[in-house]
């Protein structure tokens, strides 16, 4: 009885530069870089300490007004 050895040819595949790995890497640089700024760095400005009690007091002083002359 001949036992035939099989041989079967590797195929290496060449893996190509992971164009869409380096994108993934930087979008989430720029995801947590964006976080960290919106929430530790005041990304939505900063509020006023007291909000609503910022009003600006204004008088409104009317002119003199003589009475017209008697004929």
């Amino acid at each position: 009885m001949t036992y035939d050895e099989e041989h079967r040819d590797v195929i290496v595949e060449e893996e190509g530069t992971g164009v869409g790995t380096i994108l993934g890497v930087i979008l989430a640089i720029v995801v947590v870089l964006a976080i960290v700024w919106f929430f530790f760095l005041g990304g939505m400005g900063t509020p006023s300490p007291n909000p609503g009690t910022d009003q600006t007091q204004i008088e409104i002083q009317p002119p003199d007004v003589q009475p017209p002359p008697l004929p």
